[in-house]
């Protein structure tokens, strides 16, 4: 149950499609919405006079009170709970500390999407965040509009979720069933056997069936707990480069939502946050749920 919802913003272009599916998040479940703001006054130049620093932190200071007073704004004509907040320091830190600090359920954030393979272009902020972060983090792609449905129509119909049986990915999966079934969306359950890594074609037919088998055995899991919730779920064995193949596939499926946790089976650091989902969260056109 999602009681407490988190929208980070700072107020750019572009961050109204998130908002947006905060506030949607926010109206289904009665959840309370904190905006908040975090006025980076740690990338302020050392250099900078005394005066010149307090200046511009006033007005970072005045930007994240508009900024988080628009939020109300929009939750007040929905009669949604809103909490207000402007911190300042590094807006990931400023971040994860207000997530401890107040128990928050869920997070929503934009992302500017790119097409190649530049992990870094996912952006410090919303990397840091997601890897440092025990919360659910709903990341949102800031291209293109976005409004807000009607009451009684649903935002998320079919939820996509990749899962290779990792613990990160059960629990990404847990929280995306819970979502699932607010919304009353169809699941579809995706393994994606890695034919990059593995080398699939040359690989042994005992290594791949072992593979194959553990697959199948993760997204039965999950399926069959999306089917105890009394969601229509299928599952499916895909091969390819895992971002390329599980895009393509949530294309294909219309998928609203994908959902997937932000460490696999090799597990690693906050490094390896980046292989598959970061390439995934900043190519996808969907909203993506992730966990760690």
């Amino acid at each position: 149950m999602y009681d407490s919802i988190l929208f980070p913003t700072d107020g750019r272009p572009g961050t109204e499609r998130a908002m947006v599916r905060a506030l949607d998040l926010a109206r289904t479940f009665d959840a309370t919405i904190h905006a908040l703001s975090v006025a980076d006054t740690e990338s302020a130049p050392d250099t900078l006079p005394e005066e010149e620093q307090q200046t511009l932190q006033e007005q970072l200071t005045e930007r994240g009170e508009a900024t988080t007073l628009d939020v109300q704004n929009r939750a007040d004509e929905l009669d949604i709970e809103v909490v207000r907040h402007v911190r300042e320091g590094r807006p990931y830190r400023a971040i994860v500390e207000y997530v401890e600090e107040q128990g928050i359920d869920q997070v929503v954030m934009g992302v500017r999407g790119r097409a190649d393979t530049d992990v870094s272009y996912l952006g410090s902020t919303t990397q840091r965040v997601l890897t440092h972060t025990d919360a659910p983090v709903l990341t949102v792609p800031l291209d293109g509009p976005e409004t807000l449905p009607e009451t009684g129509h649903s935002m998320y119909d079919r939820v996509v979720i990749p899962t290779d049986g990792s613990d990160a990915a059960e629990r990404a999966a847990a929280s995306a069933l819970t979502i699932a079934e607010r919304y009353g969306a169809d699941v579809r359950v995706v393994y994606v056997v890695d034919t990059n890594t593995y080398g699939f074609e040359d690989a042994p037919r005992s290594i791949v069936g072992l593979l194959r088998e553990g697959g199948e055995n993760a997204v039965e899991t999950v399926a069959a707990e999306a089917r105890e919730a009394n969601l229509q779920a299928s599952t499916a064995i895909l091969r390819g480069v895992p971002e390329d193949a599980i895009l393509q596939y949530a294309e294909g499926a219309g998928a609203d939502l994908l959902a997937m946790g932000t460490r696999g089976q090799t597990g690693g650091d906050e490094r390896l946050l980046g292989s598959t989902t970061a390439r995934l969260v900043r190519r996808s056109s969907v909203p993506v749920l992730t966990l760690r």
